[in-house]
């Protein structure tokens, strides 16, 4: 049994919670389509409900997806017209179930996070990539409003929301870990990903347990914890109906793999 964080619960909501504005998502591909592009097939990581992956492949990019949760592909395939639209694998990203260097390159988006071994993930990258190849990175983000009214939620539930994986922020763990293993470090130019929404949304999502970091939690625990952050959020920030506009520039990261 894996340790890493399942998303078999999300897959009929995830698209719409972890999506981004058009204009973001056109910059996202663009970038990843510019690296992706012309090495032969490209393995997305944790390729979940193809958020990603369907418009990668639209672009031009030959792809392969692996992921832990058969609902997520589920989805994946649903939505790309009832057949899977390139080799999908249900397996362990810290047990990616395909040959060495069979692919030109790889990437993933919020999925370190998630993976306890995550360095044995990136021996697996190393593993699955052709030498001269490159592995794509993004570790995600929190900050600004979200990130306080997560961290109040942390302290009124007694709980630690902190990811069993690396952490978002955690760079220069991941860059050295690619160094130790004779990659070379590309920071490629941040797409700035933007959405609009009330704060109410991020409130409910926490209430309705959305989001990977509330799953430990104690029903119960949750359920009083957002009773009692819903009023501080008001006070803190206005009306949680007023709608926010939450921008922030992702950081990208190419790594170069030794030929």
């Amino acid at each position: 049994m894996s340790d890493s964080v399942r998303f078999d619960r999300a897959a009929e909501f995830y698209d719409a919670s972890r999506a981004i504005a058009p204009e973001a998502m056109a910059r996202t591909i663009e970038l990843l389509a510019g690296e992706l592009r012309g090495r032969g097939r490209a393995l997305e990581v944790g390729v979940g409900t193809g958020l990603l992956a369907l418009p990668l492949a639209e672009a031009g990019v030959k792809l392969a997806g692996v992921d832990l949760s058969g609902p997520m592909i589920g989805k994946l395939v649903e939505k790309a017209g009832g057949r899977p639209p390139f080799p999908l694998a249900l397996g362990d990203a810290t047990r990616i179930p395909f040959a060495d260097d069979a692919f030109g390159a790889a990437y993933l988006r919020w999925v370190l996070h998630l993976i306890p071994d995550w360095r044995v993930l990136v021996a697996e990258v190393v593993r699955t990539v052709r030498p001269g190849g490159v592995f794509v990175a993004n570790l995600g983000s929190y900050g600004g409003t979200h990130e306080e009214i997560r961290k109040r939620f942390e302290e009124v539930a007694g709980v630690s929301t902190t990811p069993v994986g690396l952490d978002w922020s955690a760079f220069e763990e991941l860059d050295a870990e690619l160094a130790r293993r004779g990659a070379s470090l590309r920071i490629l130019p941040s797409p700035y990903e933007s959405f609009e929404e009330p704060l109410e949304e991020f409130v409910r999502g926490i209430q309705e347990n959305r989001y990977s970091w509330t799953w430990a939690v104690p029903e119960d625990v949750r359920l009083r914890a957002v009773a009692e952050i819903r009023p501080w959020v008001q006070e803190r920030f206005g009306s949680l109906d007023e709608s926010w506009e939450f921008s922030l520039a992702t950081t990208w990261r190419a790594y170069d793999l030794p030929g």
